[in-house]
C-alpha cells in the first residue's frame, strides 16, 4: 500500500511519513504542489494525503488534476484553512476527507485506516481473506480483528504479521521473515523493534496477553502460532 504524502513543510511532512511507516505504508514525498502531481504519475499511489497551500501548484489543482487521471484514488486534504467554504470546495472537487492542522496522530492513523478500507474495498477479489485464529477473526480488508462482539482496529503492518503466521501455523517464524515480509527487504533489523511490536499487539488480540496462545515466543528464534 502505497501513499503520496504533498506537503511544503518538511515538519510536518516528516511526521507524517513517520507515522504512515509505523503503520506499514510504503511513502512517496512531494514538497510542492508541481512535484506532487509528477510523483503521482510516476508511482501511482494508493492514497493521497494533500495539503492544500503549496508552492507552484495549490492542493486543489492538484486534486483536479489528479481526478482527470484517476477519479477513485482516495483523496484526504491536510490544511490549516479551516473555513466552512474551504473544505466544501475541497469535497466538491473531489476528496474524501478533510484533516484540519494542527492534527493529533490518532486522528491522522485513523483516518488513513478509513481511507484504507475503503480503498481495499474497491479493488475486485475472489475472497475477502478473511481467516481465524482460535476465537479471533481477522479481517485483512478491513484492519480489524473481531472477537465475540468486541472489535480490534489493526495496523497495516499487524495484519502482515497475523498473516504470516497463520500462513506458516505450526512452524517457527524467525526474526528476519518478519522483518522482510512485515517491514521490507531495505529495513535494518532490529530485535527491539520486533519485540516491541509484538507486545503491543499482544495486548490487543490476545485474550490473555500474560499468556499468550496466538503469538507464543520460541526463544533465541522467533514467534509461532499453533
Amino acid at each position: 500500500m502505497k501513499v503520496l504524502v504533498a506537503e511544503d513543510d518538511g515538519n510536518i511532512r516528516g511526521g507524517l511519513v513517520e507515522i504512515l511507516a509505523a503503520e506499514g505504508y510504503g511513502v512517496v514525498e512531494a514538497a510542492d504542489g508541481a512535484q506532487a502531481l509528477t510523483r503521482f504519475g510516476a508511482e501511482r499511489p494508493d492514497f493521497v494525503l494533500l495539503d492544500i497551500m503549496m508552492p507552484l501548484m495549490n492542493g486543489y489543482d492538484v486534486l483536479k488534476a489528479i481526478r482527470r487521471e484517476d477519479p477513485v484514488v482516495p483523496v484526504v486534504f491536510i490544511s490549516a484553512k479551516s473555513e466552512e467554504v474551504d473544505r466544501v470546495l475541497g469535497l466538491e472537487l473531489g476528496a474524501d476527507d478533510y484533516i484540519q492542522k494542527p492534527f493529533g496522530v490518532k486522528e491522522v492513523i485513523a483516518r488513513i485506516r478509513a481511507v484504507h478500507r475503503r480503498c481495499t474495498r474497491a479493488r475486485p477479489r475472489d475472497d475477502d481473506g478473511v481467516f481465524t485464529m482460535d476465537d479471533l477473526e481477522v479481517s485483512p480488508d478491513e484492519l480489524r480483528a473481531r472477537r465475540g462482539d468486541d472489535v480490534i482496529d489493526l495496523s497495516l503492518r499487524d495484519v502482515r504479521i497475523l498473516q504470516l503466521l497463520w500462513r506458516e501455523r505450526g512452524r517457527v517464524v524467525d526474526r528476519d521473515t518478519f522483518f522482510n515480509v512485515c517491514w521490507g527487504y531495505d529495513h535494518v533489523p532490529n530485535s527491539r523493534t520486533l519485540d516491541q511490536h509484538i507486545s503491543k499487539l499482544r495486548k490487543r488480540v490476545e485474550a490473555d496477553p500474560k499468556n499468550p496462545t496466538l503469538i507464543r515466543t520460541v526463544h533465541g528464534v522467533g514467534y509461532r502460532f499453533e
